[in-house]
């Protein structure tokens, strides 16, 4: 196993649990920690829960592996699917049996898609598999998981920024790699040099976060030959060389290469060029941003996806494909995947006695009918979705400008509406109480909760935070 592949399986190791089916939409659960022993409070049958815990009792991969078949036997309407399938996807990579780890990994995603610490070994897989628009979306999709969610329960702050460093440099290195290999396959031309430009892009990047690792600078060295940029990559691979490591004779190999190239024989020995290659100095400053470096953005004006579209056509395809593109949109009939019209009631209680939503259409625009606790019926339009794939929540704007999220949403896995908030929130929580939606709390505030991770280039121009008010936001 690769030095790479040994820390990404590490950093599962140490966050082995994740809340259930966050699927398309994010509740952004990291400053509520969990521990296994909380989580499995949640489990009544007493058999699933000790299978459950037995999960994450650390021990040799085909024991591990074993337990997660067997609590996905056993257990098949278990709420903690994702999970399971989690652990039997490590253990396979572990075991270094690829194609069953990204099928165990495949069913995981499909429950818990935002989970940057599966989708980050899976992408390197994918890589080395030449497996690469796959690779390339769960990367792009790992690195954004990794900027909007905090330290795993399982990990201290402190530890956290060194293993989200090392995971995001993982992560940018699986995403040059798919790109790299993506590149050679096109003929020469203006879209593949744009590509290995933008490939030798998220290498230096993922260089500058994680420095010590060669494979990370020798496929930068390659990207950089492959660009017909001689110099910067005879530095490359001089440091891969340098250094020592599996990849220093490769490296070296390259090395005379690139000096047969540049004819210098009859100036300098290969060893005087050698020489100079590790000692330079003059290589181009990182394209980590500076943004990144000092954590403060440059005032800039957005441009819009669309103004990405003409010069990144790859990239803008890829992410016009991913959840995030359909995060959070004004409502159009055609997104909407709701079961309006057949499975199109939610009760208060199993028995079907209290009705709380009716979902409908009208005039071919949707709604949602929710009881009030003086026993009228009020209705509400559907203003904007959030999610496009797994499941999707339902927003509507009030007459003061207020956003609020529907407690109600659709899951498109299990085909019915759904109390998503009970399912995510601590027990007793506010939204989780669906009689207090009419109060428009700041829980179900689109505004307060949500907006600000999940609302681009968000600026409440009136300075302040972002209160359920009315706010001039942009």
């Amino acid at each position: 196993m690769s030095y790479r592949l040994a820390l990404i399986t590490l950093g599962l190791l140490l966050c082995p649990l994740r809340l259930v089916t966050a699927q398309d939409i994010d509740a952004n659960l990291t400053p509520q920690k969990r521990t296994p022993s909380t989580i499995a409070d949640q489990i009544t049958d007493s058999a699933e829960r000790d299978a459950f815990l037995n999960l994450f009792k650390q021990s040799a991969a085909e024991q591990m592996l074993q337990r997660a078949k067997f609590f996905l036997d056993t257990f098949p309407q278990s709420a903690f699917l994702a999970q399971a399938y989690e652990v039997a996807a490590r253990a396979s990579f572990d075991l270094q049996d690829y194609r069953s780890g990204l099928s165990h990994a495949e069913k995981s995603l499909e429950l818990l898609p935002e989970n940057p610490l599966l989708l980050i070994p899976v992408a390197d897989i994918e890589a080395r598999e030449h497996r690469n628009e796959a690779a390339i979306v769960h990367s792009r999709d790992a690195l954004d998981d990794l900027d909007r969610f905090g330290p795993p329960a399982s990990v201290t702050p402190r530890d956290w920024v060194e293993l989200k460093r090392k995971l995001a440099a993982s992560a940018n290195f699986a995403l040059g790699r798919a790109s790299l290999s993506k590149a050679l396959e096109l003929p020469p031309g203006t879209e593949r040099a744009a590509l290995v430009e933008n490939c030798e892009s998220t290498l230096s990047k993922a260089e500058a976060l994680n420095p010590d690792d060669p494979e990370i600078t020798y496929l930068l060295g390659l990207t950089q030959l492959v660009s017909g940029k001689l110099d910067p990559a005879a530095r490359s691979f001089a440091t891969v060389y340098q250094r020592g490591s599996d990849f220093a004779p490769k490296a070296l190999q390259n090395l005379r290469s690139i000096y047969a190239k540049i004819d210098l024989r009859s100036q300098v020995s290969f060893e005087s060029f050698l020489k100079q290659s590790e000692t330079s100095t003059d290589a181009p400053q990182s394209s980590v941003p500076h943004s990144e470096k000092t954590g403060v953005q440059p005032p800039t004006e957005y441009a819009g996806s669309e103004a990405c579209r003409n010069c990144h056509g790859e990239i803008y395809r890829a992410w016009a494909q991913s959840g995030m593109a359909k995060m959070f949109r004004p409502y159009a009939p055609q997104n909407v995947i709701g079961d309006f019209q057949t499975n199109n009631e939610f009760y208060l209680d199993s028995d079907k006695r209290s009705l709380f939503a009716r979902m409908v259409t009208r005039g071919g625009k949707h709604y949602v009918d929710i009881k009030q606790s003086d026993g009228t019926s009020r209705s509400y339009a559907v203003d904007y979705t959030i999610g496009s794939k797994f499941q999707q929540a339902y927003a509507t704007r009030l007459p003061n400008g207020q956003i609020h999220v529907f407690p109600i949403q659709y899951s498109a896995l299990h085909k019915q509406w759904i109390n998503y908030w009970r399912v995510i929130d601590m027990p007793g929580s506010e939204r989780a109480d669906l009689r207090n939606w009419e109060k428009f709390g700041r829980s179900t505030s689109y505004q307060a909760i949500c907006a600000v991770c999940h609302t681009s280039q968000l600026r409440n121009v009136k300075g302040g935070g972002f209160e359920r008010v009315r706010l001039p936001y942009r």
